[in-house]
This record gives C-alpha cells, sequence and structure tokens, in this order.
C-alpha cells in the first residue's frame, strides 16, 4: 500500500470512530463503511488510490488481524461456563461445521458445475466459519439468552481454526487440478498435526503469559499500561510462533486467549485497581483496526473481481450460492447439530425443558462469514493465479461475504428486539454498566 492510501484509511478510521455510535442506530457498521470505502476509492479502474492485494504484506496483515480477534474473543469467555454449556458449541463444532462444508462443497458443485471437487471444497471451506465479530450486535445483546450468545462467540473462535486445514488442503488439491506446480503437499496427517500444534501452543503460551504478568503483578516489577503492552505482545507473539513452526495460528490465538484469561489475576492492585480487567484492551483494539484496513482492502481487491467475473455471465449462480450459503447450507446442519440437544415446539415453552425452535433459527441465521473468509480467499487469490476457474471460486466467496455483511448487520438489531426481556438470563444489575464493564461482570459471574 502506498503513503496516500494509508493516510486515507487512517483518516476514515477517524471518521469512523468519532461517528460509530450515529452510524450504528442506522444499521451501518464498519465492516460496510469500509467496503464500500475500498471499493469507491480504490477500484483498479477509476479510483484514486493503489492497492495491491496480491502483496503478501496484506495476506500477513489479514491473518494478524483474524489472530488478534480470536485471542480477544476468547479472553472474555468464562472457561467454568463454558464447561457447563458446552454441548451447543460443541455440537456446532464437531457435528454442524462438517455438515456445513459438506454440504457448501456439494452445492458449489451442483451450482457452478465446472469447479471440480477441489475448488468447490475450497468454497465450501472458506465460508464454512463464522466471524464473531459481525455478530457482536447479538453477542452483546442482553435480550439474547446467554446460552445463545456463548455458543455463537465459542464456534465462531474455534470454527475457522478448525477450517483452515481444510482450506490449506483444499487450495493444495485445486493448484494440483489446474496444472501448476511448487504447490505443498499437506495430507489429513498434516492437517491432525497442524490442529494438535496449535492447540498445545495456545494453551502453554497462554498460560505461561498470564503466569509471567501475575508474578510481575505481585512483586511491583510493571504497570497497568505496560501489562497490557504484554497483552498484547502475547496475543500478536503466539500467533506468530504457531505459523512459524507450522501449527495452525488461528487456533493458537483463540486457545491462548482462553488460557490467558482463565489464568490471569484480575483481582485489584495497589497501582493498577481495576485497570487490570482491561488488559485485552490492546489486542481488542488492536484487532478492531487491522480488521477494518482488511475490509477496505477487501472492497477495494476482491469486490471489482467479483465484478468482473458477474459480467462474464456468473451473477445469477454466484447470488444464488450466496443465499443458499447463508441459509440452507448454514441453518441446515446447524439444525441436524442440534437435534439432540432437546429441541422443542413452540418457542414458549418452560425454562430449562430443552432449546427452542426460535433459538435453533437465530443461532442458524447468526453465522455471519467475514473476516476468516475474507483471508481465506485473499489466500485462494494469491496461490490458484489468474485461472479463470480460480477467480469465480474466490468471487463466489465475495459475494457470499458481502451478502452476509450487510444481511447480518440490518438484521441483528431487529431479531434481537424480537426476543422478550423474560428469555434473556437476569442480570439486572449489570444494565447500568457500560459494554466493556458488562462483560467482565458476566466473565466473573
Amino acid at each position: 500500500m502506498t503513503d496516500a492510501t494509508m493516510a486515507v484509511i487512517c483518516l476514515l478510521i477517524l471518521g469512523w470512530a468519532v461517528t460509530s455510535q450515529l452510524l450504528s442506530r442506522h444499521d451501518v457498521t464498519g465492516p460496510l463503511l469500509f467496503v464500500v470505502a475500498g471499493y469507491v476509492l480504490a477500484n483498479p479502474t477509476w479510483g484514486v488510490l493503489t492497492v495491491d492485494v496480491d502483496a503478501s504484506m496484506v495476506h500477513t496483515l489479514a491473518e494478524l488481524a483474524l489472530g488478534l480477534v480470536l485471542f480477544t474473543d476468547a479472553s472474555r469467555v468464562s472457561v467454568g461456563r463454558l464447561r457447563a454449556q458446552a454441548r451447543l458449541p460443541a455440537r456446532l463444532l464437531l457435528i454442524g461445521l462438517p455438515l456445513t462444508i459438506l454440504v457448501g462443497t456439494v452445492g458449489a458443485q451442483v451450482v457452478f458445475g465446472g469447479f471440480g471437487w477441489a475448488l468447490a471444497l475450497f468454497v465450501g471451506a472458506s465460508l464454512a466459519p463464522t466471524d464473531a465479530a459481525l455478530s457482536v450486535q447479538v453477542i452483546n445483546d442482553k435480550r439474547i439468552p446467554r446460552r445463545l450468545r456463548l455458543t455463537l462467540n465459542v464456534e465462531s473462535g474455534l470454527n475457522d481454526g478448525i477450517a483452515t486445514p481444510v482450506v490449506t488442503l483444499a487450495i493444495a488439491l485445486s493448484a494440483s487440478a489446474l496444472g501448476m506446480h511448487g504447490g505443498e503437499h499437506i495430507t489429513v496427517a498434516d492437517a491432525v498435526i497442524e490442529l494438535l500444534l496449535g492447540l498445545g501452543i495456545g494453551l502453554a503460551g497462554g498460560f505461561v503469559c498470564a503466569w509471567a504478568i501475575n508474578l510481575s503483578v505481585r512483586h511491583g516489577l510493571s504497570s497497568p499500561a505496560t501489562r497490557r503492552i504484554a497483552a498484547l505482545a502475547t496475543a500478536a507473539g503466539i500467533f506468530a510462533l504457531a505459523i512459524a513452526i507450522e501449527g495452525n495460528g488461528f487456533i493458537a490465538a483463540f486457545v491462548a486467549g482462553m488460557a490467558f484469561g482463565h489464568f490471569i489475576d484480575r483481582g485489584d492492585t495497589e497501582d493498577g485497581g481495576e485497570e487490570d480487567t482491561d488488559l485485552e484492551v490492546l489486542p481488542e483494539l488492536g484487532g478492531e483496526l487491522l480488521a477494518l484496513v482488511v475490509w477496505f482492502l477487501f472492497g477495494a481487491g476482491l469486490i471489482p473481481l467479483v465484478i468482473d467475473v458477474a459480467d462474464a455471465g456468473d451473477l445469477v449462480a454466484m447470488l444464488g450460492y450466496a443465499v443458499l450459503s447463508l441459509t440452507v447450507f448454514r441453518m441446515l446442519p446447524v439444525a441436524m447439530s442440534l437435534i439432540g440437544a432437546g429441541v422443542i415446539w413452540p418457542a414458549r415453552s418452560a425454562p430449562g425443558a430443552g432449546l427452542p425452535m426460535r433459538d435453533v433459527a437465530l443461532v442458524g441465521w447468526f453465522g455471519p462469514r467475514g473476516l476468516a473468509s475474507v483471508v481465506f480467499a485473499l489466500l485462494g487469490f494469491e496461490e490458484l493465479g489468474d485461472s479463470p476457474t480460480a477467480q469465480a471460486a474466490v468471487a463466489a466467496i465475495g459475494v457470499t461475504v458481502l451478502a452476509s455483511v450487510v444481511l447480518h448487520g440490518v438484521s441483528a438489531g431487529p431479531l434481537a428486539r424480537r426476543y422478550p426481556s423474560s428469555a434473556a438470563e437476569p442480570s439486572p444489575t449489570t444494565q447500568s454498566l457500560p459494554l466493556r464493564s458488562r462483560a467482565r461482570f458476566l466473565r466473573r459471574a
């Protein structure tokens, strides 16, 4: 990116930051705003800015943004509550996710025809992970039952890491099918090893870094400000370490966040007071900042590609697949994975009797495709070259993500308002607190 591009992006971030509350009241999200800005300002045809989406720096930035977001989301998950309510996220991850990849792959092969199974797998796996950032209005809305918000948060944190080896395998198979050489040969065993390495690095790294910060607090070796820097270094460092030794960086970041959030001492300190409850503020802000840049790059590079492919006559197929991906290909596997979770009808049933169909529908719908899918699309764009078929596959991902940004962004508030106040778990003492303070209260509960 040029200096001018960086300057404009910084000004856009400033403008969004000072008007975000106003924009949110009109259901205009940060991702939607930056996608439009990227397309208008950095379009290859008429844009005044220059962006090279194929540059390795762009991909590194996108992956780091996702890693920071995963770390922060996980650090705010209560491990104790997760153990007590692990059934729903476990079903979504172990049953729903594989089914989503399978249905999405078969659907891509049927809808697009000429893709071949390798590229169809690339599309299906890339669009299987969900994005907590695009669901944040639901995850933070206290009108939604807590178990549903926890389920969506944990699912979105882990499913992109689980899907990463599948996407990598699909790209390698696609490169071979398209006659490209030099691609890395990846086996199922390699994918499993990558997952296990990410899991081990994340667990060990999160615990060690939390222990080091706790030790520094007890001996007065650091200040609240430097401990926040340590949390940022933990998130970025563990992600980079996992990548460096060929582990799964996304799994490592999420697991490290859970370990860090569980073992870190958030008690009052002589010099820090309650400020130590905000240790994750820098990783959180860093992830949000980089994510906005990635959405700008998405609008600048991938949306023009989508339009070029659409001009070739594939628009109807891409729109049809996007609708199916956001509805049937997501909601059907979710419903199937929750069959044994006590699903009941109608929605108004006794608390604890099971999972109402209304809740199943909410979990199924709020599977927005976001940052992870964009990262996977960028990887495919880089690895699969200028093949028209590969570009059509990347464009299909782009259309689906764009549709998700719009549809999930505008539907979050209205759907949350449909929940009666009695549907949420009682937490009256949290309602007058700021959002971040309420998150801490719920985590400690």
